[in-house]
């Protein structure tokens, strides 16, 4: 027998199950890397800025999905003349996950702290030009550069600029005390990362009441967990050889963006041999780039000849510069004396790029005579010996900040390499605001990372973003390395 409910009826069964018709708040997002901590501005991690940029912190401005300076804490801001000095207004109402109130003094602790000399900032360099922060009264804040800086406001929308307050700075790395439209809930080492609502958000409320990121190192992990519900989504997919799998399932929704991520074989100058031109000239030529983005993992990636992205109006194709030939890189050891060849490490973090590339890299290298040892690192390793201690001959990873051209001219980075040339452009960017003639500078400096063979440029990195098809608002591309949730809903 049919049973017919009333309409009234039906509505009073589906409110008092609570459930049937309320929209899903949570979501569980898939990460490769899990962060050494939660404290942007104390680490170069990009697995920081994944997890807590945009969501739990905040700076003066943020960068868009599509790379734009907005407004963040400062709602608007005013630029003298000169262009040394910056008024900006900050929002009204705005307070800490713990309560205090924000206000222009966290805005100067937060730079103050970011530019001191014994900062650990690890993108100091945003802050050299600043040489005074005043805290005009409680939401104004005055900023005085010491020479015009075209990319300033470009810089304070970094994660590494976030503001802070200096009541809670020292937890950050262990329980993060933001601004943002989310808060920490609890960190299950090895596992995941939880943020909730917070429910005293100053601006417009998150859609999402609760969400996740879970780690989830590779793809035999990753492709399981997406097709069984346990992940909704991954930003950054480990999809391997199952993408076209995945692909072909209505289920998901598959993005293949750009990043700012350059792909690098790392190579110590301050290194012998790799201290010689010709050694790492050598390299260059033995690197076969289209087989090295064929065998890293998603066989996807656009090659790239020297540090920047092929999505930047700036970019230069260099890739021709040392092309593949593995006859000229012999011919090159040995004018440069290792003519019985050469050994040395190859230190590698989890990425698959990393993993998977490496080994195809090994073997290219090694049939010019170059034999190196595969030494796999975890990520935190990776930081503390090869990023922080220089202690490595060569390693593979991916440079995602954007715009960051300048690490070359940094006398302490970890590729200890020097150039005065170099450096002058640099410094001559930096003080220049005109768009075309910052160009023709990023393009000098291009040139002269291309033909001093700093490093062994592959490819940049893509980004594959896989997410549950009823998922809305994840960005497609990743003009900074973040997984911004703020606009991340499920449909109605």
């Amino acid at each position: 027998m049919k049973i017919i409910v009333p309409v009234l009826a039906a509505a009073a069964i589906a409110l008092a199950s609570g459930t049937a018709f309320a929209q899903r708040a949570d979501v569980v997002i898939g990460v490769v890397l899990e962060p050494p901590h939660l404290d942007p501005t104390a680490g170069a991690a990009a697995a920081i800025d994944e997890v807590v940029y945009a969501n739990l912190f905040e700076g003066l401005t943020r960068i868009g999905p599509t790379g734009e300076v907005l407004p963040a804490l400062a709602e608007s801001w005013e630029v003298s003349e000169d262009g040394l000095t910056y008024t900006f207004k900050l929002h009204e109402g705005v307070k800490f996950h713990d309560g205090a109130e924000f206000s222009s003094a966290d805005v100067k602790f937060s730079l103050d702290r970011a530019r001191a000399e014994d900062s650990t900032n690890a993108q100091k360099g945003l802050f050299a030009a600043i040489e005074n922060v005043e805290a005009t009264d409680p939401t104004t804040v005055t900023v005085t550069l010491s020479r015009p800086q075209g990319s300033f406001l470009y810089n304070m929308g970094w994660g590494d600029a976030v503001i802070v307050s200096e009541a809670t700075a020292a937890g950050n790395m262990e329980t993060p005390v933001g601004t943002g439209p989310f808060k920490f809930d609890s960190w299950a080492r090895g596992s995941s990362v939880v943020l909730v609502r917070n429910p005293d958000y100053w601006g417009e409320a998150v859609a999402l009441e609760r969400a996740e990121f879970r780690i989830v190192p590779d793809a035999a992990a990753a492709i399981p967990a997406l097709l069984s519900g346990d992940v909704h989504a991954f930003p950054n997919m480990p999809a391997g050889d199952a993408l076209a799998q995945i692909q072909s399932d209505d289920r998901f929704e598959v993005v293949i963006g750009s990043t700012e991520g350059e792909t690098l074989l790392s190579i110590n100058n301050g290194k012998e041999p790799f201290d010689r031109l010709e050694v790492r000239q050598a390299i260059a030529h033995a690197l076969n780039r289209e087989e090295i983005i064929a065998g890293n993992g998603s066989g996807l990636g656009t090659p790239i000849g020297s540090h920047f992205s092929p999505a930047n109006a700036a970019y230069v194709d260099l890739t021709d510069t040392y092309p593949y030939d593995p006859e000229k890189a012999k011919q090159l050891l040995a004018d440069a004396g290792f003519a019985d060849g050469i050994s040395a490490t190859l230190k590698l973090p989890p990425p698959p790029y990393a993993r998977e590339g490496g080994q195809v890299i090994a073997s290219q290298l090694r049939q010019v005579g170059i034999e190196l040892e595969i030494i796999p690192v975890e990520w935190a390793d990776w930081l503390s010996q090869v990023f922080t201690e220089k202690d490595y001959d060569m390693t593979i990873v991916s440079h995602t900040e954007p715009n960051d051209i300048d690490i070359y001219s940094r006398p302490d980075y970890y590729f200890n390499y020097q150039n005065e040339s170099f450096n002058a452009i640099i410094a001559e960017l930096d003080s220049t605001s005109d768009e075309e003639k910052r160009n023709e500078l990023y393009g000098e400096a291009q040139r002269i990372l291309a033909e001093d063979a700093v490093v062994g440029f592959l490819f940049q990195l893509p980004k594959i973003g896989v997410w549950d098809a009823k998922l809305e608002g994840m960005w497609e591309n990743s003009p900074i390395p973040a997984i911004d949730l703020t606009q991340v809903k499920w449909a109605e």
